[in-house]
C-alpha cells in the first residue's frame, strides 16, 4: 500500500492525499483504491493559535460572574465565517488541553473530553440556528443569542460535572447555575457587540465622522467614574454600587443618540469597567457585593441593545421615507419640467405658423393694392392684425416666451394672460415686489402656472373682484415667492368646493417646490421655494436662462 503523502495545493494550503489498494480485482472502487484529499489553511492555524491565545488571556482577567472566554467563543463565531469554523474548534480543544489536561488525575478523563468537545459545537449551532433571525430582527438577536449560549454552555457544565467527577461539585445548583449564567451572559455582551460593530463599521457614514468624538467622551467619563468607585473603601459597599450604577447614564445617552451603535460601544465598555475594577485575589474568584451591580448591568445592557435596535431601524426607515420623499419631490419637479418643455416647442410651433399666416396674409393684401383694391386690402389688413395679435396672445398662454428673456412679471404683464383677466373685467391690477429673476425658470414656471389657475378657479368657481399680490426674495438664506389670490370683499369667505378644488389643483405644483398651498377665509395663498436641483434642473432645461435679465424690474430682495 503506498505511504500518504503531504503537498502543498494551488491556494497555499497544505494536502494530505494517499492510495490504499487491497483485495478484490472484481470491484473498480477497491481496485482503484480510495483517497483522501484534507485541506489545511495555514491562516487557518493561525486562527486557530491566536483563538487559543485569546481565550488564555481573557480568562486571566476573568471571575465566575465575569467570564470573558465565552465572549471571545460567541464573538469569534459571530466574526468568521462557517468555512473557519472548524479552525476555531480546534483552537478551542488546543486551549482545553493545555488547561484540562494536568486536570485528568483529579477530575477524570471521561470529563476532560466531553467537557471540551461540546461547548464550541453547540454554541455554532445555536448561532446557525439565529441565521434567519440575523436577517429579520436586525441586531436584537444577538441577545437571544447570548442568552441561549450563556444556559446551554452552563448547563452542559453543570450536568457534566455532576455525571462525570468523582465528587460532585459542593455549591448548590441554583446558586451555581445563577453565577455561571450570569458571568457567562456578561462575557458575551461584553465582547459579541464589538464583533457585530466590527464586521459593520463600514455600514454607516456616521461611523467615521460624528460618532467618535461623542464615544471617546462617554468612555471617558465612565472610566473615571469606575476608577473612582474602585479607590472607595470596602465599608461603602452603597456608595460603590451607586457609583456603578451612575456609569449606566452615558451609556444612555450614547444610546440616544446613535442607537444599536452607540449602545455596542457602551454596554461592552460598562461591563469591561466594572468586570476588570471588580476586586479578584484568584482566576475564577467570586465577589456578592459586586455580583447583585453586575445583574442589573446584565438586564441593563440587553435592555439598551435592544432599544438601540429600536432606535436604529426606525431611524433608517426614517432616511428612508426621507430619501424617497425627496426623490418623489426631485421627479415631480422633472415632470413639471418636461411638460413645459413639451409646452415651449408647441408654443415655438405655433409662433412659426403664426408668421407663416402673416406673410401671406401681407401677400394677399399686396397683390389687391396692386390691382385696385384698397378698400379690401385695408379691410383684410385690419382684421389679419387683430386676429394675429389674438392668436400670439393664446400662444403666449400656451408657453410665456417672454418669462424666459424678461422675468415673470413681464410675463403677467404682457402676456396673453393679462388680455384675459381685463376682458373677465374682475382682476386688479397685480401688485408685484421684488426681483423674479433670481429664482429659476423652472420655479418662475411654476409660480406662472399655479398663479393663473388660482385666478382662473376664483372667476369660474366666485363673484366679485379679484386682488393678486406676488413677492419675490429670500428667508432663511433660500429664495422664494409668496403669491396671494384674494376676494377684493374681506368679508367673505370661499365656497367649500372651492378650497377643494384648489387643493386638488394647485398642491401637486407647490409641494414639488417645497412650498404649500393655503386657503384662508378669502384668499389663497401659495409659497413656493428655491432648492438646489430646482435650480440645477431649471438651468440644464432652459438654454434661455442664460439670457435672464434684471433690468425693469427693481433689484430689491424683499423678505417673504
Amino acid at each position: 500500500m503506498p505511504i500518504p503523502s503531504l503537498r502543498t495545493g494551488s491556494r497555499g494550503e497544505w494536502m494530505l492525499t494517499g492510495n490504499v489498494l487491497e483485495g478484490d480485482v472484481r470491484l473498480n472502487w477497491w481496485n482503484e483504491g480510495l483517497q483522501l484529499k484534507l485541506r489545511i489553511r495555514p491562516a487557518g492555524l493561525v486562527l486557530a493559535l491566536l483563538y487559543a491565545i485569546a481565550c488564555w488571556a481573557s480568562r486571566q482577567l476573568s471571575l465566575d460572574q465575569f467570564y470573558l472566554p465565552a465572549g471571545v467563543r460567541v464573538a469569534a463565531v459571530l466574526l468568521f465565517p462557517p468555512r473557519w469554523w472548524p479552525y476555531l474548534l480546534l483552537g478551542e480543544y488546543a486551549y482545553f488541553a493545555q488547561m484540562r489536561v494536568p486536570m485528568i488525575e483529579k477530575y477524570g478523563l471521561a470529563w476532560i473530553v466531553l467537557g471540551s468537545a461540546l461547548l464550541m459545537p453547540a454554541v455554532m449551532l445555536i448561532v446557525h440556528l439565529h441565521r434567519k433571525m440575523m436577517v429579520t430582527t436586525k441586531n436584537a438577536w444577538l441577545i437571544s443569542v447570548a442568552a441561549a449560549s450563556a444556559l446551554v454552555v452552563t448547563a452542559l457544565n453543570l450536568m457534566l460535572a455532576h455525571l462525570l467527577w468523582p465528587t460532585p461539585p459542593e455549591m448548590p445548583v441554583l446558586a451555581s447555575i445563577a453565577r455561571l449564567v450570569v458571568g457567562d451572559f456578561i462575557g458575551i455582551l461584553t465582547l459579541a457587540p464589538l464583533a457585530l460593530l466590527w464586521t459593520r463599521r463600514t455600514g454607516n457614514a456616521r461611523w467615521t465622522s460624528g460618532f467618535a468624538p461623542p464615544a471617546l467622551a462617554a468612555l471617558t467619563l465612565m472610566a473615571i467614574i469606575g476608577l473612582y468607585a474602585a479607590q472607595l473603601p470596602l465599608d461603602e459597599a452603597n456608595a460603590k454600587t451607586s457609583m456603578q450604577l451612575l456609569m449606566a447614564l452615558p451609556v444612555v445617552v450614547l444610546t440616544c443618540l446613535y442607537g444599536w451603535r452607540g449602545a455596542a460601544i457602551g454596554v461592552p465598555s460598562l461591563n469591561l469597567i466594572i468586570g476588570l475594577t471588580t476586586p479578584s485575589p484568584y482566576t475564577g474568584a467570586f465577589d456578592p457585593a459586586a455580583f447583585a451591580t453586575q445583574q442589573i448591568m446584565a438586564v441593563t445592557g440587553a435592555a439598551l441593545l435592544v432599544l438601540g435596535s429600536r432606535i436604529t431601524h426606525y431611524y433608517h426607515r426614517s432616511r428612508l421615507g426621507e430619501v424617497g420623499e425627496r426623490d418623489a419631490l426631485k421627479h415631480a419637479r422633472n415632470s413639471l419640467v418636461a411638460s413645459e418643455l413639451d409646452l415651449r416647442e408647441r408654443a415655438r410651433h405655433l409662433r412659426k405658423l403664426g408668421d407663416g399666416i402673416d406673410t401671406s396674409l401681407s401677400e394677399v393684401v399686396n397683390w389687391l393694392n396692386a390691382h385696385g383694391h384698397p378698400t379690401i386690402a385695408n379691410s383684410l389688413l385690419h382684421m389679419a392684425s387683430v386676429h394675429s395679435r389674438q392668436f400670439r396672445e393664446q400662444t403666449s398662454m400656451v408657453y410665456p416666451a417672454a418669462l424666459e428673456h424678461l422675468g415673470l412679471y413681464v410675463a403677467l404683464q404682457a402676456g396673453g394672460v393679462r388680455e384675459t383677466w381685463d376682458l373677465s373685467h374682475r382682476v386688479m391690477r397685480p401688485r408685484l415686489l421684488g426681483d423674479p429673476c433670481q429664482l429659476s425658470v423652472g420655479l418662475q414656471l411654476a409660480a406662472y402656472r399655479a398663479l393663473t389657475d388660482a385666478v382662473s378657479l376664483l372667476i369660474n368657481s366666485e363673484s366679485g373682484q379679484i386682488s393678486i399680490r406676488v413677492r419675490c426674495g429670500r428667508r432663511g438664506g433660500r429664495r422664494g415667492i409668496l403669491m396671494t389670490v384674494a376676494l377684493l370683499d374681506s368679508y367673505r369667505s370661499l365656497s367649500p368646493s372651492t378650497v377643494t378644488a384648489t387643493v386638488e389643483r394647485l398642491a401637486g405644483r407647490t409641494i414639488a417646490y417645497g412650498g404649500t398651498v393655503q386657503c384662508h377665509r378669502n384668499r389663497i395663498r401659495m409659497a413656493m421655494v428655491e432648492t438646489g436641483d430646482s435650480a440645477a434642473i431649471g438651468i440644464a432645461s432652459f438654454n434661455a436662462m442664460d439670457h435672464v435679465t434684471t433690468s425693469g424690474q427693481g433689484n430689491s430682495q424683499t423678505q417673504i
